[in-house]
């Protein structure tokens, strides 16, 4: 008897053991899950923080005209970040060429990036910080 008892002590022993181990891989599972929202939090607001902003520009009739291969149209591209897929685009570079599109000869665009504010008005040849954006047209940045 005195061995079975001995059993159940070691066994109540070990078993709160194995109860701090499950807790402290629950503790680490929450705090990966936290971690892991607050990344995904933030990447969503870093990546879509100007949708309405670039939304606001096509619905004033802004558009964009560029090319692929244009590094200055890369560089305006990048600070709209993810959102720039609501700017209203025009590619003016036909694919794999450095030939214009027939949309671009006729709207006369000489340089990339160039931008139009409102249908028939002139073409503004420039890079443009977004804030300067902001204020030629009346949309809010965030």
């Amino acid at each position: 008897m005195s061995e079975e008892r001995r059993k159940r002590q070691q066994a109540r022993v070990a078993e709160p053991e194995k109860i701090s181990l499950s807790r402290k891989h629950f503790i680490w599972a929450v705090i990966v899950a936290v971690a892991v929202i607050a990344y995904g939090d933030w990447w969503y607001y870093s990546s879509h923080r100007y949708d309405d902003f670039a939304k606001c520009l096509s619905s004033k009739g802004v558009k964009m005209y560029g090319a692929y291969w244009c590094p200055h149209c890369a560089e305006q591209k990048e600070e709209f970040g993810r959102s720039f897929r609501y700017v209203n685009y025009v590619e003016c570079a036909v694919k794999g060429t450095r030939e214009m599109t027939p949309a671009c000869k006729a709207a006369n665009v000489q340089h990339f990036p160039s931008w139009q504010f409102g249908s028939g008005a002139p073409l503004v040849e420039a890079v443009f910080p977004l804030q300067e954006l902001s204020d030629k047209t009346g949309c809010s940045l965030p």
